[in-house]
């Protein structure tokens, strides 16, 4: 493979003395050298020939055996030295300390065609931040991770990319819902690729640890290779630095929530300083419209990181990291000014992306409870989210109450409990749609086809992602090539692959791996 290979962040940070790869503290380093695990009898199982040609790589490059080795941990590239990053985190609101690439390996940087990436392993074994893991990951987590970034990618949604997807052969110890029941599963790796892998935490070590020279090395790199737009120097460069973090994690998040994804562990450390999403664990989609549904188990509980709250969280997290940042500026002032403005933002940004859902676009004071009035409605009884939006852009202006209904209710997991006042509340509304769509200047078809480029008609639903798990699992990978085939088109009408247009089937309703997940991997 021929590759435009840089090694900025090992060259220009400053390193872990200690060339171990034992399990410890890592102070005044931004990253430890350390080579992924060897595997045993790795096989390629697919990859994506569209972030390979991003990053450089030509087709038959992904058929050799020096891809397989590579992106396998059996062979380092000549000029690269693999290594994993220290980081600390806020997990589920508290502090944890040192945290670190545990199970992840960043191979090396490249640049093509004046974009810069980053290739780094997920489950590549052990590193200095493996704590009492083994850093390896497995098979059912490394399949959900692979496709659902692609799938979040071609959404819309930012994103890491996923490269490849192997698996080992060698077998992995997991206790899948931590209930001490542990049993071998296939291993697998990951290749993942980003700008950078920089999250949060990397600037929160640092501070917690009163570390400012490191501080300032990471934020100064960081914004001269990945933030080059900002050109100003002094306490303003930080300012605006942390604004523009601020800005991308927000149009994440309108993005998470008009497509109904739930990340379901949005620790610090699980948050990109390039507003992607990253770090693809106990996610899921709204099966029904349930703003408290998180697919976490370990958040169950408290539910921290449930759907609704999810802009909640991501203002949470950007305070951590405004006291990260702090100490590079000594001003409270210009960071609370930008995370008070953070609110309205969202509230104006979540306002238009809810009325590009119901294909409206003139600017009527009613459109506010119009919208809050629907999102209580999909409440009340199970209403799938993804295929109610999706049937919403068929109704004509020229509709009464009884065909509009009728175009929608098949998003209802119980249609004859959508009854009595709960069906005079729904025909209210829809009466209230059809006068609001009359206003608009789009004709039906525009409406719908603005409509339908906005809300996907398929989502990797986790019950999907559990299908293609159970047949992998015996060696048929035909339904990941499915599902990916599937998701990388989920605006079209697809008709050939109507069958997964579907709600939720009852067997996915209570079953691990679609309802509950944990952060095994």
């Amino acid at each position: 493979m021929q590759l435009n290979i840089r090694n900025k962040f090992t060259n220009e940070l400053p390193v872990d003395k200690d060339n171990t790869n034992d399990v410890r503290k890592v102070f005044d380093a931004c990253f430890s050298f350390v080579n992924p695990t060897p595997t045993s009898n790795p096989k390629l199982i697919h990859t994506s020939n569209e972030v390979a040609e991003i990053i450089g790589i030509i087709k038959n490059d992904i058929l050799s055996k020096e891809f397989l080795n590579v992106f396998t941990g059996n062979k380092i590239l000549v000029n690269t030295k693999p290594y994993a990053m220290c980081y600390g985190g806020h997990q589920f609101g508290n502090w944890a300390g040192q945290l670190g690439d545990g199970r992840a390996i960043n191979l090396f940087e490249v640049e093509n065609n004046n974009q810069k990436y980053t290739l780094q392993l997920k489950g590549a074994g052990k590193t200095p931040y493996s704590r009492n893991a083994d850093g390896l990951a497995v098979l059912r987590s490394s399949i959900r991770e692979y496709l659902c970034a692609e799938a979040m990618y071609y959404l819309g949604v930012p994103t890491t990319r996923s490269l490849s997807l192997s698996v080992t052969g060698d077998q992995v110890l997991r206790d899948i819902m931590y209930n001490g029941n542990p049993a071998f599963e296939k291993g697998a790796v990951v290749c993942r690729v980003a700008p950078s892998f920089i999250r949060f935490g990397n600037f929160e070590i640092f501070a917690a640890r009163n570390d400012l020279k490191t501080l300032q090395e990471l934020t100064d790199f960081t914004i001269k290779h990945y933030f080059s737009e900002i050109k100003i120097d002094g306490i303003e460069k930080y300012i605006s630095f942390f604004k523009t973090v601020c800005d991308t994690t927000l149009k994440m998040i309108i993005e998470w929530q008009r497509v109904g994804f739930v990340h379901g562990v949005m620790n610090t450390d699980n948050m990109s300083i390039h507003g992607l999403t990253i770090d693809y664990g106990p996610y899921g989609w709204l099966e029904d419209y349930n703003p408290d549904w998180t697919p976490n188990t370990t958040d169950n509980q408290h539910k921290r990181y449930r759907f609704g709250n999810q802009p909640e969280i991501a203002l949470w997290n950007l305070y951590q990291l405004a006291n990260a940042l702090y100490p590079l500026v000594n001003e409270a002032k210009p960071f609370e000014d930008i995370l008070n403005s953070y609110q309205t933002e969202y509230e104006t940004k979540y306002l238009e992306m809810m009325k590009g859902k119901l294909g409206i676009t003139l600017n009527l004071e009613t459109d506010i409870k119009l919208i809050y009035q629907l999102t209580e409605l999909l409440t009340v009884k199970e209403t799938d989210m993804t295929i109610f939006f999706r049937l919403l852009s068929k109704i004509e202006k020229e509709d009464n109450q009884e065909q509009a209904f009728s175009k929608v209710s098949p998003a209802f997991y119980q249609l004859d409990e959508i009854k009595d006042e709960f069906l005079k509340d729904w025909n209210i509304w829809l009466n209230d749609y059809i006068e609001r769509i009359k206003q608009e200047n789009l004709s039906d078809s525009g409406r719908k086809q603005k409509m339908d480029a906005t809300n996907p008609k398929y989502v990797l639903r986790n019950y999907m992602a559990q299908i293609a798990i159970d047949a992998a699992d015996k060696e048929d990978y035909t339904v990941i090539n499915e599902l990916y085939t599937l998701l990388q088109n989920p605006y079209d009408e697809q008709p050939e692959k109507e069958k997964w247009f579907a709600k939720r089937p009852d067997w996915a309703r209570e079953k691990i791996g679609c309802s509950m997940l944990s952060c095994s991997s």
